[in-house]
């Protein structure tokens, strides 16, 4: 009898013709084996977000960007693939458009319909891979998954889960088996199934691993393999530890540790049904299908060497600390408190007590929490406690067989925690996993120090295999080779003996090859966020390449003053924080934009500014950026106007007589999402309706700017697509943006010089003749910045 092998490709790898040829070898390989392939296929990488803005945008009817889009990127598929996309994906392309058209008739998108919508991200690259394998003379039967995989039922009580989170029974089924027997190679969708009334049901974002687990248990597959774009399972995130190791070997129990504390190769649900039928999990990587990749057996289990396996991170979990001197000796109060998070839909992850303190965490983005949730569970658990709410931690797990016997070898890096903030320790009573929730900015330092002592003298097993960065050769250098001041460090190393250090050195190419770059974007107007540089003659190149400037005090555009004398005001934009009524008086007298981030000065000084055309800065509620610091929106931010009080700023200018002309949000600093700009520009949209002379949104600044080596940057083009889409449907709106540290960071560099070399305890230590006074942002935000010897520029270090 011909044994099935169930293989699912990740979205990477169905997104281009070079994938989809990977595929075909690979099937062509298992059926060599005499192995019956069965693929379960996701959607196109970014089509299933594009499908939720799709749904989202369709309420109010500015769906059709998006959906030309989504149709698009299938047209590009079938046309690289050779294959008419328009012919074979009609159906779908008319169900879409269709849906679409209600959900705006309706003006709501309920979770059957997102659902349906949701499904044909799968539905349609499934279609095009078969119709291209088929010209390849490859025997291959389409099947939708909804007559494969059918709902449980278990979540009928929750629309939402039901139809989003579903879950299926994955015992054999001969009858299946039977079914599927005469095709010698069946094609299917993940994350996708039926309830029991036909209706479509999603698995949830990663079901796709979720629904190939249950067709591998179902089938009684010889084995599941997981084709996604990374050879295997890792033991330590390798964007963050080049050195990381690939896990040749694991256990059951450990995947799914390793799963669920956030090394993302593998969804957590998906371990589950292959371990109940001792079903071998392969992980394989679609660019490299040579490498032997991650194995996942019964094998591994309880094996007795190299206990620890893997160092994982998991980012923007809460922590929610319940103190109380009542809850000592108190019978229940653990399960009160637990009820609470239960009525809000919100699953905790660790817990750890003491007799006055209980403190839990979750992850808000799996829980989809905002802060609207968050505040309504703050507000029922303060009637049984104190409460208190950290926000954007990260969870540092050991996992592996027995882990308590790693602790000697991480005393060292546990002595980091004497002097940084450490929330919380978790350790399994099954010795698998030990937690350690501490501040998002500390948790890739001791991710590091961690995994350097646990596996740095490791030699190459039958557990570990080679690092990342030997796999791919792609070991990042100390600094970029490309960049600058690599190209001029005989001039520096000039400047450093004549103008002596420490010593700061700007290139101007670099200011005006950003400031290019940015007019790129499409938007009206650029204005030049001082702070993140002040210099006279880096705001010389800044006002050369046509840029407005964006200041927070009065004594910045007394110093824009200074250098530009008669600098036309309308290129001035003032965007004070909590300032008092002179600073705002400053700033009108001089013609110049003024910004307000707070209703306060409305009801207190409203005759300052009656008569007046000004802007609000307003919160969309949710921040972004790469450290907790730096993100400028949210309840836990100070900046902007809350949207509960944007009715009562409406009456106050409309009493006294106050112009709003433009409205403004700006959400932090190091952003590489691309569509927070195009959001923030939605969100200020919809807020405009309250303020009809509003003329312009400023979408603030926080562009990312890459910093460690091979990083890759903010994709610009990405944010301009995003933008021009939301230019079709608002076109009525200018649009404004103030960058800062985009146009400076790559453009300068700090000369310092080495004052003396010492080694104490086994480590070297190089004095220089500056410090935090010159560089502050490592200690504020954990920032990296590469040091190079520039008198041995290139030559290894000693």
């Amino acid at each position: 009898m011909i044994r099935t092998i169930v293989m699912k490709f990740g979205g990477t790898s169905v997104s281009t013709a070079e994938s989809w040829a990977t595929i075909d070898s690979v099937v062509r390989a298992r059926q060599a084996e005499g192995l019956r392939p069965v693929l379960v296929c996701s959607a196109m990488a970014g089509i299933s977000n594009r499908l939720e803005t799709l749904v989202d945008s369709a309420r109010d009817g500015s769906h059709e960007p998006f959906l030309a889009s989504i149709l698009e990127e299938h047209r590009r598929l079938g046309q690289a693939l050779g294959v008419d996309a328009d012919a074979i994906l009609a159906g779908e392309f008319e169900t879409l458009e269709r849906i679409a058209l209600g959900i705006h008739l309706i003006g709501d998108a309920s979770p059957r319909v997102r659902a349906q919508v949701m499904a044909l991200g799968e539905l349609m690259s499934t279609r095009l891979g078969a119709a291209w394998l088929a010209s390849r003379g490859l025997d291959v039967h389409w099947v939708d998954a909804r007559t494969l995989l059918r709902s449980d039922g278990r979540h009928l009580g929750n629309e939402a889960r039901h139809f989003l989170l579903s879950s299926c029974r994955y015992d054999p089924d001969p009858e299946l088996a039977r079914k599927l027997e005469p095709y010698p190679v069946v094609l299917t969708q993940g994350f996708v199934a039926s309830d029991d009334r036909g209706r479509t049901v999603l698995l949830g974002r990663g079901g796709s691993d979720t629904s190939a687990a249950y067709l591998a248990a179902k089938l009684q597959a010889k084995r599941l393999e997981i084709w996604t774009d990374v050879p295997g399972m890792f033991t330590a995130d390798p964007r963050v530890v080049p050195e990381a190791r690939l896990i040749l070997r694991l256990g059951y129990g450990e995947a799914q540790e390793l799963a669920s504390a956030g090394a993302g190769v593998l969804h957590p649900r998906c371990i589950e049904p292959v371990r109940a039928y001792g079903i071998p999990l392969l992980v394989k990587d679609t660019r490299r299908p040579s490498l032997e990749g991650t194995v996942i057996s019964d094998e591994g289990e309880g094996q007795a060497e190299e206990a620890v396996k893997a160092v994982t991170l998991r980012k923007r979990l809460a922590l929610v600390s319940l103190e109380s001197m009542g809850m000592w000796r108190q019978v229940g109060f653990l399960a009160e408190a637990a009820a609470l998070f239960r009525s809000h839909g919100i699953s905790i992850e660790h817990v750890a007590t003491s007799e006055s303190n209980i403190t839990l965490s979750f992850d808000p983005a799996q829980n989809g929490v905002g802060d609207e949730k968050l505040d309504s569970l703050v507000s029922a658990l303060s009637e049984i406690c104190e409460v208190r709410v950290l926000r954007d931690c990260t969870a540092i797990s050991v996992v592996g067989n027995r882990v308590r016997r790693a602790l000697p070898r991480l005393a060292p890096a546990l002595g980091a925690f004497e002097h940084e903030a450490l929330f919380l320790v978790s350790h399994a009573a099954s010795d698998v996993n030990l937690t350690f929730v501490v501040e998002e900015n500390q948790a890739p330092h001791i991710l590091r120090q961690f995994h350097g002592l646990l596996f740095e003298e490791l030699d190459e097993s039958e557990t570990f295999g080679p690092s990342w960065a030997e796999l791919t050769g792609t070991e990042p250098p100390a600094y970029d080779e490309a960049a600058w001041w690599c190209r001029r460090a005989e001039e520096l190393l000039v400047l450093a003996r004549e103008h002596g250090t420490p010593l700061y050195v700007y290139d101007e190419d670099s200011i005006e090859e950003a400031a290019a770059r940015l007019r790129e974007l499409p938007v009206d107007r650029l204005f030049f966020a001082m702070k993140a540089n002040a210099n006279a003659d880096v705001l010389r190149v800044v006002e050369r390449a046509g840029l407005g400037f964006e200041c927070v005090s009065p004594e910045e555009i007394l110093h824009l003053e200074r250098i530009f004398p008669g600098l036309d005001p309308d290129r001035i934009l003032f965007t004070p924080n909590f300032a008092p009524a002179d600073e705002y008086r400053f700033a009108l007298e001089r013609g110049v934009h003024v910004t307000l981030d707070n209703s306060y000065p409305l009801r207190r000084w409203p005759e300052l500014f009656a008569g007046r055309s000004i802007w609000l800065r307003l919160d969309p509620g949710q921040g972004a950026g790469h450290h907790a610091h730096v993100r400028t929106a949210g309840a836990h931010s100070k900046f902007g106007i809350p949207r509960e009080e944007l009715l009562e700023v409406a009456e106050l200018c409309r009493r006294h007589g106050i112009r709003v002309i433009g409205l403004h949000a700006h959400t932090g600093s190091g952003i590489f999402d691309a569509e927070n700009w195009a959001r923030n520009a939605r969100f200020l949209a919809e807020q405009a309706a309250l303020f009809p002379e509003v003329e312009a949104l400023d979408l603030g600044g926080g562009l990312g700017v890459a910093e460690h080596p091979g990083q890759p940057p903010l994709d610009l083009d990405e944010v301009a697509r995003h933008l021009r889409a939301f230019r079709e449907e608002r076109p009525g709106l200018a649009l404004w943006m103030e960058p800062g540290r985009f146009l400076v960071a790559s453009a300068g560099v700090l000369l310092t010089r080495v004052t003396q070399l010492k080694e104490k305890g086994g480590h070297r230590y190089v004095g220089i003749d500056t410090g935090m006074n010159s560089l502050l942002r490592p200690a504020l935000y954990g920032s990296f910045h590469p040091i190079a010897n520039l008198t041995r520029l290139g030559q290894p270090l000693e």
